[in-house]
């Protein structure tokens, strides 16, 4: 199998943080991302493009989170042929299907499970679990002692566990869905059972960091260039910043203690504590500020909230929030995003002694003889002199409900088990076959199923031969009210209704006029009896009543006298039809038939005897005996032909075999008797004519098979 190596994955935010944590503290902690480019944070992009390019980091995730992942291994397209014979004459026809298997790095710290799985959007595994398109699937959670995946170990050989690291393995997952190539997926990862707090989430990327609570996250996915920056964007959640204490970094909140910082110290010395006010013009803050999160309601896809400011200003600041969060969350923290960008337009700049050494960033202080509470941004030192430039920390308004908007998800459709119907009928256009073919109808008691692979034997399961996949599901039922018994030779029914249940309440019949239903429509399978039905009445929980019916459709009239309650109902489309043609040596034998849909356990069997019904000309009609002059008695009847059902010009049809033929039998008293003739009619003479109440049966003999006979009693000829 041919193999590519995609890319290596690396642990974002993994190795010593002793860098960040200085730069943290040695610099205003909570300077927002919007305002520092250089301080790359967690990105949306990352979380939902697929990548697969060389040297990826993966982000380490919390709670509940979707994600698109890194390709880190594939194959190459596989193909598989499918050769279907051709009729008489005809080249057999080839046909190609796709797969691939590959893996997708998720996590780089261990998660719990995977639940849903979108590819190109829609839904490949659903919330229950179950698969909308085969594949086999393996999840590799990332602990410590995860075996190396068997599939990807036999294609490359020597191949790393990935231990650390959660992955999930795609086998021979098929591709005629998704244009034959690789779709691009997003996963729901769960990583912890629960929400997880903002500063657990940040003790454990950093382990400088002390956890202390914090705003409980449904999910976050913990990206970018660098721990800062996802400090950074964990203290945009709440409001919060970090501030060293001692070796470690601690969360901090504008309801913490102030330090107070008074005049006295410098005053004793003859000098006075300078103290500088700037407020920055309203133009240079942020106008509007919009949050992109990822949104539970929308099934964690990106949603914006945004807030804008009256004023002047044109500037609009995007904050990227990898992080779990309802609609009005996110609204609150872009109020408080421009709120705070109004309050720190005021800065202070005060200078204090010695005693300011002890004041780290992050600090709260409060200013002898002013009112207000003053966050400390930053702190430089020269000789005994220290200055602190202080940000005002003032009250953040509370933002209203906000919504989510319209959404429209992915449909969760169960698939269900698949129901298969099989029947040789005659050909549905007006050429006729020239070998035997099995029509196959198949549909799923879920309406999510779409399709099912398909196996038959001919040879009682020793071999088995790959058939073409079924078609467009079709609709599958049983009758409740099989139709009333009616003349072999009328065909027109105003009498008769069927009543019949479909397999799903979801499936639909209509009407047909007697233009659609001369073009084929609303054509079933009763049993074994075609009919077609003008009307089709709803009735409830599935059931429908069709009545106006067209009996014995395309030769099927022997079977009008066959039905009973519980047989199947099929309703015929052409699109529904998955068409097998078998050889001419299988008429007379036992054909079994398997079909294995993604929702199926276990393969779905059913079998037909290949009679050759689908070859065989339609039974002669109009039968009639005449008595010769001569004491001779001849049978005649009309021919019907299986090319040209519709008899559009009002002329003879096509004989449509190879040559015409008849078998005529009947018994006497001396036995079974048989004649056979090349025209529609025979002669009996006056000596081999057979008595009355005779039944006289007659077969039209075709290129491949018989038809089903025409009875002709023999009346009283005296």
């Amino acid at each position: 199998m041919a193999t590519l190596v995609l890319s290596t994955v690396g642990r974002a935010l993994g190795g010593p943080i002793g860098g960040a944590v200085g730069a943290i503290l040695g610099q205003a902690i909570d300077a927002r991302l919007f305002r520092h480019a250089a301080r790359e944070g967690p990105r949306l992009a990352d979380l939902s493009v697929q990548t697969s390019s060389y040297g990826t980091p993966l982000p380490q995730l919390f709670g509940t989170m979707r994600v698109a992942g890194t390709v880190i291994w594939s194959t190459d397209l596989i193909e598989t042929r499918n050769s279907q014979r051709g009729g008489k004459g005809r080249p057999a026809t080839n046909t190609y299907s796709y797969s691939a298997s590959f893996a997708v790095a998720l996590s780089a710290r261990p998660i719990v499970a995977v639940r849903r799985i979108w590819a190109e959007g829609r839904l490949l595994r659903g919330a229950a679990g179950d698969w909308k398109t085969q594949t086999g699937f393996r999840l590799h959670p990332g602990s410590e002692d995860q075996p190396v995946d068997p599939l990807i170990a036999a294609a490359m050989g020597a191949t790393p566990a990935y231990r650390g690291i959660a992955y999930a393995v795609f086998e021979g997952l098929l591709l005629a869905d998704f244009g034959n190539r690789i779709p691009s997926l997003t996963f729901e990862v769960v990583a912890d059972a629960a929400a997880v707090p903002s500063g657990t989430i940040a003790a454990t990327i950093a382990p400088e960091v002390t956890a202390q609570g914090g705003l409980p996250l449904d999910g976050f996915a913990a990206a970018g260039a660098n721990v800062r920056g996802v400090l950074e964007t964990l203290a945009l959640l709440d409001g919060g910043w970090w501030r060293s204490d001692g070796a470690r970094l601690v969360r901090q909140t504008d309801t913490g203690a102030a330090v107070p910082i008074a005049d006295a110290g410098l005053a004793a010395g003859g000098r006075t504590p300078r103290r500088r006010r700037t407020v920055a013009a309203l133009a240079s803050v942020p106008r509007e500020v919009a949050v992109a999160h990822h949104d539970p309601a929308r099934d964690y896809q990106v949603g914006v909230q945004r807030m804008r400011r009256p004023g002047p200003g044109e500037r609009i600041d995007r904050v990227e929030l990898p992080a779990v969060i309802d609609a009005t969350a996110a609204k609150g923290v872009a109020a408080a995003l421009l709120a705070r960008g109004e309050i720190e337009r005021t800065r202070r700049q005060v200078a204090l002694g010695r005693e300011g050494l002890g004041i780290a960033p992050g600090a709260i202080v409060a200013l002898d003889g002013e009112a207000g509470r003053w966050r400390v941004a930053s702190s430089s030192i020269s000789g005994v002199l220290t200055t602190l430039t202080l940000l005002p920390i003032g009250t953040v308004p509370v933002a209203g409900a906000a919504s989510s908007g319209a959404c429209l998800p992915a449909a969760d459709l169960p698939i269900g088990r698949t129901a298969l119907a099989a029947a040789e009928l005659p050909g549905l256009g007006e050429a006729p076959l020239t070998l035997p073919r099995l029509s196959v109808v198949a549909c799923g008691s879920g309406p999510g199923w779409r399709q099912a692979t398909l196996l038959y034997s001919l040879d009682e399961g020793a071999s088995w031969s790959a058939a073409p996949a079924s078609a467009a599901p079709g609709m599958i039922g049983t009758v409740d009210v099989p139709p009333a018994a009616a003349a072999s030779g009328r065909l027109a029914d105003r009498q008769s209704a069927v009543v019949v249940t479909l397999l799903r309440d979801d499936m639909m019949l209509g009407d047909a006029d007697a233009v659609m239903r001369g073009q084929g429509g609303n054509l079933a399978l009763v049993g074994d009896e075609l009919i077609q039905f003008a009307t089709a009445t709803p009735l409830g929980g599935g059931r429908w009543r069709l009545t106006d019916l067209m009996r014995g459709v395309r030769g099927s009239e022997a079977a009008i006298a066959t039905h009973r309650t519980g047989e199947r109902f099929v309703l015929i489309e052409p699109d529904a039809i998955t068409a097998i043609a078998l050889p001419a040596a299988a008429i007379g034998r036992r054909l079994r038939l398997l079909a294995s849909g993604v929702g199926d356990a276990a393969p779905v069997e059913t079998a037909v005897t290949i009679t050759g019904a689908s070859v065989a000309p339609p039974a002669p009609v109009l039968g009639s005996v005449t008595v010769e002059a001569d004491g001779g008695m001849t049978v005649r009847w009309v021919r019907r032909s299986r090319a040209g059902w519709s008899w559009r010009d009002g002329v003879d049809v096509p004989l449509g075999e190879e040559s015409e033929g008849y078998r005529l039998a009947w018994t006497t008293s001396a036995g079974p008797q048989a004649a056979v003739t090349d025209a529609p009619a025979y002669r009996f003479t006056a000596a081999a004519r057979p008595p009355a109440g005779t039944s006289v049966t007659v077969v039209q003999l075709g290129t491949l098979a018989v038809s089903t006979p025409l009875t002709i009693i023999v009346g009283d000829t005296a």
